[in-house]
């Protein structure tokens, strides 16, 4: 059993020394087949990465809200949606919009331990000659923090007398407070909204955020300033809902969808004309359409690796034809048909890996180029790379059999008269 396990070996080893002997001879040809092979696992490793770690970022930040959490949505459906304009295709159109009564409503139910209400848009914030042309604008309630998450780091959030006046004061991020203040206080400092002059009240630190935490400018105010200077589409408040400590998430739900079912009036017949979302489904919803993205991702590797594979037949037909009389030598000295097609598969397998390991390298690259410069934190997951591997060596198998099969099927007598 040793004896038989050393030969295979050293088998694998000279069919992966012929591999390289085959890209120092025919270099062009090698190459194109590296290359093919190369761009289909870099697609695999760098879109895997971005999309792994979209996920994990999106998953963080859903549970800093508390894994009770839920929220009340005016519409929404899971995965993709595509419409075109008209009623049919916009099933959102017939439900009504959310309120702050309904909102405070929910607030009362026993069920319910916090309810928080937002809005948010995209707005121009300036400061002196600083100038930022689309920063997320956020119209909250007083207790943003509780209800989203998020830790006030200098000043103070804005009061309930400041909610009630709908004052221009505003709490903005780390990364806002970096740009507009480098290197000075930002606490009490007039910023300019939409062109009206807000104070600084406080500076947060995101408990999370979608793309790696504090790296996108916001800021937040009160909700009633929000809706009297912010420029943005109307009917889509979002409500953040928090179960009381001894009540489950499912009978929270029940609460909260039978009371918005009394206020709208709805009959036991008629549907639910809002939507009451978990973390569970919005994670999955998320996940649905990553999915996708990496369905796209296969098919586009995919062709990398069809290029590399039928670069592998043309590069593993010269090599069969050239060896022929190598081929005659080592039949007439005993080697069998199988031992012959196990070595061109090697080096077959050897060439697309040679491929796969440039491949995973320039994914890798490229994963930490974008976690590093953009606000994506890609993260190359440890299945990608087993799926590199084993994508590049299957593709040199399937492709180089056909090769293969006819070195190994050579007859001993003629492969040795070949000239």
């Amino acid at each position: 059993m040793s004896n038989r396990m050393t030969g295979s070996l050293a088998r694998v080893f000279e069919g992966m020394g012929m591999a390289l002997d085959s890209v120092r001879a025919n270099k062009v040809r090698a190459a194109l087949t590296i290359l093919g092979v190369a761009i289909g696992v870099m697609v695999v490793i760098a879109m895997a990465s971005m999309i792994t770690g979209i996920n994990r970022a999106v998953a963080r930040e859903i549970e800093t809200l508390g894994p009770k959490t839920f929220f009340v949505f005016r519409f929404f459906r899971g995965g993709l949606n595509i419409s075109d304009g008209s009623d049919e295709m916009s099933p959102w159109r017939r439900n009504p919009w959310l309120t702050v009564e309904e909102a405070k409503m929910l607030g009362d139910l026993p069920g319910v331990k916090d309810v928080g209400y937002r809005e948010d848009t995209g707005g121009p914030v300036s400061y002196a000659d600083q100038k930022l042309s689309s920063v997320n604008i956020v119209g909250f309630t007083t207790n943003w923090p509780f209800v989203a998450g998020g830790t006030i780091t200098a000043g103070r959030n804005f009061t309930e007398i400041e909610f009630a006046a709908g004052s221009n004061v505003a709490v903005i991020n780390d990364a806002l407070a970096e740009t507009l203040f480098p290197g000075l206080d930002p606490i009490g400092k007039v910023i300019k909204i939409y062109g009206q002059p807000f104070s600084v009240v406080g500076v947060y630190a995101e408990a999370a955020s979608l793309f790696g935490g504090g790296t996108n400018p916001i800021t937040i105010m009160p909700h009633t300033t929000f809706t009297k200077v912010a420029d943005y589409w109307k009917g889509w408040m979002q409500i953040v809902v928090r179960p009381g400590d001894s009540v489950t998430v499912a009978d929270a739900q029940d609460q909260v969808i039978a009371a918005m079912r009394a206020k709208r009036g709805l009959k036991p017949s008629v549907e639910n004309n809002f939507s009451v979302v978990t973390q569970d489904k919005l994670l999955d919803t998320f996940n649905s359409v990553t999915s996708g993205f990496f369905l796209v991702m296969l098919a586009l590797s995919s062709v990398g690796l069809m290029v590399g594979g039928v670069g592998v037949v043309a590069i593993m037909m010269i090599s069969v034809t050239e060896r022929t009389r190598e081929i005659g030598v080592r039949k007439a000295l005993g080697a069998t048909r199988r031992e012959i097609l196990f070595q061109f598969l090697v080096e077959a397998a050897s060439l697309t890996m040679l491929g796969g390991v440039i491949g995973m390298i320039a994914g890798a690259l490229i994963a930490a180029a974008v976690a590093n410069f953009t606000p994506v934190p890609a993260e190359v997951p440890l299945w990608s790379v087993v799926a590199a591997i084993v994508a590049s060596a299957v593709t040199g198998v399937f492709f180089g059999m056909y090769p293969a099969t006819k070195a190994s099927r050579l007859d001993p007598v003629d492969a040795l008269r070949y000239e």
